[in-house]
């Protein structure tokens, strides 16, 4: 027992954080029927919807399938880098950053493997992530914090959109010209997949494609999250339950920590003005700065009590999501599969050599990402 709470200690450390950071907030503000009134059920409800249907997709090989397809008539090794980069930026559009990156990313190791490249495989993984993270800031589905911030300042699905489409663009920009730069070398290349994907059943793909346009509707406003649920939960149990599984249910009770958290420092006058003349007017610096530390999630909860500017702070948190690597938690997806790669072809080599190793990607990914931060914010100062 005290092995497996070390081991989600080490593996949970935002929600041990969010948990620890709501009991010590309950001290202060006594326990009341004013709770009641902090948990966001429809975030909850959207989220969990989402996450179940994305789940059920993966499950039966969906995204495995379509991709294989889409790199498998790609002959240019320089190409293979930019189409999984594409893949990874615009599927985190509708199926979140992190699910995008677990999909994808094992899938692009075993393709770039082939090609003995190491600098190719470091690289087009650093971008993959980045990809996934900046793709996904452009819908209210993409990431938790948009979803979040989607429904807390009631935005538009149109505003929304047209609000974050200019830093997708130029993202995109980027990242081709950081591919097509940092691939320095380019041959013809066969891409040969070891296990090929079979085709997704067609019946539970539709369905699934059903429950997935009723979550986009609840996220739009065009139908309460409770009706949404009585479809999407007994439809999910007779098709496929094991999906419930694969929910990230650790992301739900993070959520509601930090709903208890934030509504307790709102009740608190001291800290309530403090924080209110810290974000005020500075919601971008903040929510960079404060997503350096904590990541993008948890900074958006945090700081959206204390300040009426949704617009900045969404544009904050999602740019936030670059530089470290727990800007945002979905980098660390791919930083796990790649040091397990890693290990598995230099079993024999020395740890130090392995750390050696790690320490490569930590420094390139950091510094790429902060590149493309900066690019961002540029742009954010240009057009504010």
């Amino acid at each position: 027992m005290k092995a497996f709470l070390i081991d989600k200690c080490k593996n949970d450390t935002i929600l041990v954080i969010s948990f620890v950071l709501a009991v010590i907030s309950c001290f202060f503000v006594t326990p009341d029927a004013g709770y009641a009134d902090y948990i966001n059920l429809r975030v909850l409800a959207v989220l969990f919807a989402l996450m179940l249907v994305v789940q059920a997709f993966a499950r039966i090989g969906c995204f495995a399938f379509v991709t294989q397809k889409l790199v498998g008539a790609v002959k240019s090794e320089k190409l293979v880098s930019l189409l999984l980069v594409y893949l990874s930026l615009f599927s985190s559009m509708l199926i979140t950053n992190d699910v995008a990156l677990v999909t994808l990313i094992p899938f692009a190791i075993m393709v770039l493997s082939a090609f003995h490249d190491a600098r190719r495989m470091k690289y087009t993984l650093i971008l993959m992530t980045a990809a996934a993270n900046l793709g996904s800031m452009l819908t209210p589905i993409g990431n938790p914090q948009n979803l979040y911030l989607f429904t807390e300042y009631h935005f538009s699905a149109f505003g929304f959109i047209r609000l974050m489409l200019p830093y997708t663009v130029l993202s995109i920009a980027l990242i081709t010209v950081f591919v097509i730069v940092l691939n320095k070398t380019d041959k013809t290349a066969d891409v040969a997949i070891a296990e090929k994907a079979a085709p997704p059943e067609k019946k539970r793909m539709l369905a699934y494609l059903a429950l997935f346009v009723l979550c986009v509707l609840t996220v739009a406003g065009f139908l309460p999250y409770y009706m949404m649920l009585a479809v999407v939960i007994p439809v999910m149990l007779v098709a496929d339950r094991r999906a419930f599984l694969d929910v990230d249910y650790s992301l739900l009770f993070t959520f509601t920590f930090f709903f208890v958290l934030i509504g307790n420092l709102g009740r608190i006058d001291v800290i309530r003005n403090t924080l209110s003349a810290i974000v005020g007017g500075h919601e971008v610096a903040t929510a960079v700065l404060s997503s350096q530390v904590i990541s993008n999630v948890p900074a958006a909860m945090l700081l959206s009590p204390f300040t009426e500017n949704g617009r900045a702070l969404l544009v904050g948190v999602n740019l936030g999501g670059l530089g470290t690597l727990i800007a945002s938690m979905a980098s660390l997806i791919t930083y796990k599969f790649y040091t397990k790669h890693r290990r598995e072809i230099t079993a024999s080599a020395e740890g130090s050599a392995q750390l050696k190793e790690g320490g490569h990607y930590l420094l390139s990914f950091t510094w790429v990402s902060l590149l493309l931060l900066a690019c961002l914010l540029v742009l954010y100062f240009f057009l504010r």
